[in-house]
C-alpha cells in the first residue's frame, strides 16, 4: 500500500457550530426541505477501509476470508496491489481502489500512462474476460490532495480525466473515477445553509471537477470526521451529538436560515457539502456525494485526546451503521442517504503521529475485534455483531504475570473446570499463557451466564464475538459446542451449521487449518440429521 497522508483529518478547519449555543431553541418548528438526487444508485451500504500498516498482517486469501465471515461487501484499498484483488475476487466484496499521492504525477502528465495503468491494475479484474467483472467499483485517485499534497494539485484534475477515458476505451466507464477530499475544503460550515468551498480552490479545481463528476456519473469522495469537528469546538458540540445520541430539543442543533433540526454533526456536515455544491452551480445534473472514510478512535493520549476511547468509537461506529442502513438522510435531503466507509478495518500499529492514528480499527491486526459493536439488524454486515454469542479472551496488551495470575483463581477460586488445557487434552495447544488463560477466562465468563464484569479478570480480559475456537479445542461459549444429554444421561457433542461458524477467525490468527477440523465438521453436520435428542442444547 502507498503512503497516505491523514494530515488532512488534523488540519481541517472544522470550527463546526460555533454559534451552536447562541443557536439552540425548542421553540424553532421542523421545515421540510426537498432535494433532487441522492447518495448515488442503489442502497446506502457500509463499507470499510484497509489500511496496510499493521504488524503480521493478514495474507490476501486470509483477508478475504475473514471478509466473508464477517459479511464485509464494500472496501476501499489505498492501492491496486494485484495479489490483494486477486484475493478480494473470491470474498464476494466490491473494492474502491486507490491510486497513491506519489503516482499522480505519472498519470496526470501522460494519458499514455494513465492507459497502461488501467490495463495493470483494472483490466485483470474488471475486464470482459474476467471471472470478477464487478470487483472494482470505483477508482480514488489520490487521497485528501489539496492538504495532504498540494504541489500534485494541478496534475490531479487531469489524471481524473485520463483515467476515466482510459475506462470508456475499455468499456469500463461504469467504473467510476473521482478523488477523496479532505472536509476542510468546505468553509463556514455550520449552519449548512451557509457553507461555501474555499475560494482558493473553487474555481480553479472544485467547479472544473465537480462537472467532470457530473458528466461521467461519479460521485463527490469526501472524508468526513464527526470527531474532529467535536474536537477543534472547544465544547460548543456536545459529545453525544457527534455520537448520534438522542438530545433533548433544546439542545438540537437549528439551522436559523431553514429551521431544520440537526441530531447529529454528521448530518449537518453532509448538508454542509450539498449547499457548498449547489452554490457552485454546477452544470450536467447533481453530484452525490460518498463518504470514503469516517469513524471515531477507541484510544489516544488521556490529556489530548480524551474522547478516544472503546466506548464513544463502539457508539459513533455502531450508530452511523444503523443510521445509513435505516435510510433516513439528511435534513435538506430526507431518503437521499450516503453510503459510507468506516476508517478502518484494522488498528494500523505502525502508523506514526498521535497514539489515536494506531487506534481507528474495528479489530486488531489478530481479527479479534477492538471492542463490540452494536449492529444487529444490519442486513449482516459485521458478523461479529452477535450479542447473544460472546466469549472471553485475555487481552493481547496485557502484562502476562497479570494473565497468569488471573488464569490460577479462575482455575482455583474460581471453580473453572480448566481439565481441557492440561497436558494431553484438547486444548492443551498452544503451550502458551495466554491462549489457555482465554480458555479459562471464557469458562468462567459461560459459567456465570456472561454476567456484566464476569469477563474483567483484573482489566486482562476481554469480551469478543470471534469465536476463539480452533482444531479441536472448542471454546465453551462456541456454536460448534452444544451440550446434548441422552435419556441415559451421557453427554455427547453436536454441531450447529451456520455460514460464518467455526474456527475460521483462529486460523487466520495462528495460521493451522487442518483436514482434522474439516472431517470433524462434516461428522458432526451428519449427526444434526442422524441424532434425535430431547435435551437442550449449551449455547
Amino acid at each position: 500500500m502507498g503512503s497516505r497522508s491523514r494530515g488532512g483529518r488534523r488540519s481541517s478547519s472544522l470550527l463546526l457550530l460555533l454559534h451552536l449555543l447562541s443557536l439552540h431553541s425548542s421553540l424553532l418548528p421542523w421545515a421540510a426541505v426537498s432535494a433532487a438526487g441522492g447518495g448515488g444508485s442503489g442502497d446506502p451500504y457500509v463499507g470499510v477501509t484497509i489500511g496496510t500498516a499493521v504488524t503480521n498482517l493478514l495474507s490476501p486469501s486470509d483477508l478475504a476470508e475473514f471478509l466473508r465471515a464477517q459479511r464485509i461487501t464494500h472496501v476501499r484499498l489505498y492501492d491496486a496491489d494485484p495479489r490483494m484483488l486477486s484475493a478480494l475476487a473470491s470474498s464476494g466484496a466490491r473494492a474502491i481502489v486507490g491510486v497513491p499521492n506519489d503516482e499522480l504525477l505519472a498519470l496526470g502528465s501522460s494519458p499514455a500512462t494513465a492507459s497502461a495503468w488501467v490495463a495493470r491494475r483494472v483490466l485483470p479484474y474488471a475486464g470482459a474476460n474476467s471471472s470478477t467483472p464487478g470487483l472494482i467499483a470505483a477508482i480514488a485517485v489520490g487521497d485528501e490532495v489539496p492538504t495532504a499534497l498540494p504541489s500534485a494539485l494541478p496534475v490531479l484534475l487531469p489524471a481524473i480525466q485520463s483515467l476515466a477515458a482510459a475506462l470508456a476505451a475499455a468499456n469500463l466507464s461504469s467504473i467510476p473515477v473521482s478523488t477523496p477530499l479532505p472536509f476542510s475544503v468546505v468553509l463556514d460550515p455550520f449552519p449548512p445553509s451557509q457553507a461555501f468551498f474555499n475560494q482558493s480552490l473553487a474555481k480553479s479545481f472544485i467547479l472544473p471537477l465537480l462537472s467532470h463528476l457530473a458528466n461521467t456519473s461519479a460521485p463527490l469522495m469526501l472524508n468526513l470526521y464527526p470527531y474532529y469537528s467535536m474536537m477543534q469546538s472547544n465544547g460548543v458540540i456536545p459529545l453525544d451529538n457527534a455520537l448520534f445520541k438522542p438530545l433533548p430539543p433544546s439542545l438540537e442543533m437549528v439551522d436559523p436560515n431553514t429551521l431544520l433540526h440537526y441530531t447529529n454533526v454528521f448530518d449537518a456536515m453532509l448538508d454542509a457539502v450539498h449547499v457548498a455544491v449547489k452554490n457552485l452551480n454546477v452544470t450536467g445534473g447533481g453530484v452525490p456525494v460518498l463518504v470514503t472514510e469516517t469513524g471515531w478512535p477507541s484510544y489516544g493520549d488521556r490529556r489530548a485526546e480524551p474522547y478516544a476511547t472503546r466506548d464513544n468509537a463502539d457508539a459513533y461506529n455502531s450508530n452511523l451503521i444503523k443510521h445509513v442502513t435505516d435510510k433516513p438522510g439528511t435534513p435538506m435531503r430526507p431518503g437521499a442517504q450516503a453510503s459510507v466507509y468506516i476508517y478502518e478495518l484494522f488498528n494500523e500499529d505502525l502508523r506514526p503521529g498521535p497514539v489515536s492514528e494506531a487506534n481507528w480499527g474495528l479489530f486488531h491486526g489478530n481479527g479479534t475485534p477492538v471492542y463490540l459493536l452494536h449492529v444487529s439488524g444490519a442486513g449482516g454486515f459485521l458478523a461479529n455483531d452477535t450479542t447473544d454469542r460472546t466469549f472471553c479472551i485475555a487481552s493481547d496488551d496485557a502484562d502476562e504475570k497479570a494473565v497468569q495470575a488471573a488464569m490460577d483463581w479462575a482455575c482455583g477460586p474460581g471453580r473453572t473446570d480448566c481439565t481441557a488445557i492440561q497436558p494431553g487434552q484438547g486444548c492443551y495447544e498452544p503451550n502458551d499463557v495466554r491462549s489457555h488463560a482465554s480458555f479459562a477466562f471464557d469458562s468462567y465468563y459461560q459459567l456465570q451466564g456472561k454476567a456484566a464484569g464476569s469477563c474483567y479478570f483484573q482489566g486482562v480480559g476481554m469480551v469478543t464475538t470471534t469465536d476463539p475456537s480452533h482444531d479441536s479445542c472448542i471454546f465453551p461459549g462456541s456454536k460448534l459446542l452444544s451440550n446434548v444429554t441422552k435419556s441415559d444421561g451421557a453427554n455427547t457433542t453436536t454441531a450447529q451449521t451456520s455460514d460464518a461458524e467455526g474456527s475460521a477467525i483462529w486460523r487466520l490468527r495462528t495460521g493451522r487449518e487442518t483436514g482434522f477440523l474439516f472431517i470433524l465438521r462434516w461428522l458432526l453436520s451428519l449427526s444434526v440429521v442422524l441424532i434425535t435428542t430431547n435435551s437442550n442444547f449449551w449455547t
